[in-house]
C-alpha cells in the first residue's frame, strides 16, 4: 500500500482497515468497537501513538514504511511480502523496523522479505535462501548460510 500523503496516520490506517469498497459503508465501521481496537493494536506494534495526527506527507521514510506496514497489517494477512522493507533506511530506523518485523513473527504471520542487507536477514530469518545472479547458491538456517563459502564469498567479502 502506498501512504495517502494529505490523510492523517489515523486515517491512513481506518482506510487500509476496510475491506468493503463502499465508501457509504465505510463511514459508519470506523465507530465499531472492533475496528477501533484492530486500530489500537496496529498503532501500538508499529510504534505509532504519538503520530496519528500528523500527516502521511510528513513522516520520515522509515514511519511511513512503518504505517505501510500498519496498513497491511490491520487486514490480518496470513502471508506477508517485502521487497527491501529497510532500504534507505538509517541504521536506527533499520534497527527498529528490525524490531517491528519480529513482534509480527510472534503473531503467527509467515514473512516472505528479500532483503540485501545482511544485517536485517540475520536478525529476522528462521530459513534463508541466497541468490546470486539469479541462481540458489545457498538454503538453509542463518548459521548454515552465513558459514558457506558461496555466500561469503558472494555477499560477506570472501571466507571468515
Amino acid at each position: 500500500p502506498a501512504v495517502f500523503k494529505e490523510l492523517t496516520v489515523r486515517d491512513n490506517l481506518q482506510v487500509a482497515l476496510n475491506k468493503n469498497t463502499d465508501p457509504f459503508a465505510n463511514m459508519f465501521r470506523f465507530g465499531h468497537k472492533e475496528g477501533r481496537e484492530r486500530l489500537q493494536q496496529v498503532v501500538e506494534l508499529a510504534g505509532l501513538q504519538d503520530r496519528l495526527d500528523e500527516l502521511g506527507g510528513n513522516l520520515s521514510h522509515g514511519e511511513t514504511q512503518w504505517l505501510e506496514i500498519g496498513m497491511v497489517l490491520t487486514q490480518n494477512p496470513k502471508l506477508l511480502l517485502m521487497d527491501e522493507p529497510t532500504a534507505g533506511m538509517s541504521r536506527h530506523d533499520t534497527n527498529t523496523t528490525i524490531e517491528l518485523l519480529k513482534k509480527i513473527k510472534s503473531r503467527g504471520m509467515t514473512k516472505v522479505i528479500i532483503e540485501h542487507d545482511m544485517h536485517v536477514v540475520f536478525s529476522l530469518a528462521d530459513k534463508i535462501s541466497v541468490l546470486a545472479q539469479g541462481r540458489i547458491i545457498a538454503d538453509g538456517s542463518p548459521d548454515e548460510v552465513r558459514g558457506n563459502p558461496k555466500v561469503q564469498e558472494a555477499y560477506l567479502g570472501g571466507a571468515h
